[in-house]
C-alpha cells in the first residue's frame, strides 16, 4: 500500500543540477537555485593545505578537467589531497569532455567555461537561507586517497561553524566512520547515512563493523541503530515496504539519484521524504503534478565575481 501524498517532499539538486549545469561549481549552484530547490547537494574533499573543496572525485577527473590552456587531461589528474586549493584553481571544470561516456549520460548539460573547483565556504556564501547536503568523500578500500574520515569531518565542521551554517547543513557519507565521529562530537548536527546494495559484499568495511545481517537483513534497522535520522539509499533499492519500515523507526528516507520522472512518481507513491536528483527541473514538474509544493526559485544568489 502506498503512503498518501499529503506531505511536502524535500528536493535536492545533486552536485547542483548535474544534468543541466557543470557539477559542483559556483556557476552550476547559482543556476540550480534559480530553478528552485530546497537543498544543494555536493561532495567535498580536503586539499594538502587543509582547504575543504567541493569536488566529487579523489583526483581530478579527465572527463571534466582542462588545463588553463584548454587542453583536456590525458588521464586522472593529481589527487585532491596532494595539491593546494590555489593549484586546483588552474583547472577549468566548466564542461564535459565531448564524446566521452560521461557526456553521453548528460547530453543536456550546458557548459560554463571558466568554472573552477570552489571552496565549501564559497558555496555556503551563495545564499543565506538555502540548506546544504555535504557528502564526505572518503574510501575505506583506499585510505591513501584522502584525508582520514575524522580529519575530513572536522574540517567540514570547522567551515560550517565559521560560516554559521551548521544549522542549515546535513552531512552524509557511505563511509560511516566520519558520521560516527561527528555524532560523537556534535550530536546537534544532522547526519544522513548513505547506502547502496552494490557495496553489500563490503558493508562491514564501509560501515566499519556492522552489516545488515546483524539486523535481520534490514538496512533501515542498521541506520536506526547508528542513531541516524536520515537514510539516503540508492533509489533502485527501495520498496514501499522498506520506506514504511524506515518511517516506523523514525527515519526520513531521501533516495539518490532520481532522474527519471517514472521513478520520481514511484518513489513519491512509496512515501519518501525527499528526492536527490540531477534534474530538479523534471522533479519539480512531477511534484507539481502530484499536487505537492515546490521550493521557491532563488535569483538573488550572490553574484559570482569574474576571475
Amino acid at each position: 500500500m502506498t503512503r498518501p501524498v499529503t506531505r511536502s517532499i524535500q528536493l535536492q539538486g545533486h552536485r547542483g543540477a548535474r544534468g543541466l549545469f557543470p557539477e559542483n561549481t559556483l556557476e552550476g549552484f547559482v543556476e540550480t537555485l534559480a530553478i528552485g530547490v530546497d537543498v544543494l547537494e555536493m561532495d567535498v574533499g580536503l586539499t594538502v593545505d587543509g582547504q575543504v573543496v567541493v569536488t566529487h572525485d579523489p583526483s581530478l577527473n579527465p572527463d571534466i578537467a582542462r588545463t588553463a590552456g584548454g587542453a583536456w587531461l590525458a588521464g586522472p589528474g593529481p589527487m585532491i589531497g596532494s595539491v593546494t586549493h590555489e593549484a586546483l584553481l588552474a583547472y577549468d571544470v566548466g564542461r564535459i569532455r565531448p564524446g566521452s561516456a560521461y557526456a553521453g549520460s548528460f547530453p543536456d548539460q550546458a557548459p560554463h567555461d571558466g568554472a573552477r573547483i570552489p571552496g565549501l565556504a564559497e558555496v555556503i556564501g551563495l545564499d543565506p537561507e538555502i540548506r546544504f547536503d555535504i557528502e564526505l568523500k572518503t574510501f575505506p578500500l583506499h585510505p591513501e586517497w584522502t584525508a582520514s574520515p575524522g580529519e575530513m569531518a572536522d574540517a567540514v565542521l570547522a567551515v560550517l561553524d565559521a560560516t554559521g551554517a551548521a544549522g542549515r547543513a546535513t552531512v552524509q557519507s557511505f563511509d560511516w566512520r566520519g558520521l560516527r565521529h561527528l555524532r560523537a562530537c556534535r550530536p546537534d548536527l544532522t547526519l544522513s547515512w548513505l547506502t547502496r546494495s552494490s557495496t553489500g559484499a563490503e558493508t562491514r568495511l564501509w560501515w566499519d563493523g556492522p552489516d545488515p545481517s546483524d539486523y535481520g537483513g534490514s538496512v533501515p534497522r542498521a541506520v536506526a541503530a547508528e542513531g541516524g535520522t536520515v537514510w539516503a539509499p540508492e533509489h533502485g533499492d527501495l520498496t514501499a515496504e522498506l520506506v514504511a519500515e524506515a518511517h516506523g523507526l523514525g527515519l526520513q528516507v531521501v533516495p539518490w539519484t532520481v532522474n527519471r520522472p517514472d521513478d520520481m512518481r514511484r518513489l513519491i507513491g512509496f512515501g519518501v521524504d525527499g528526492l536527490i536528483s540531477d534534474r530538479p527541473d523534471l522533479a519539480r514538474r512531477v511534484l507539481q503534478a502530484a499536487g505537492l509544493a515546490t521550493p521557491p526559485t532563488r535569483s538573488s544568489a550572490r553574484v559570482i565575481k569574474a576571475g
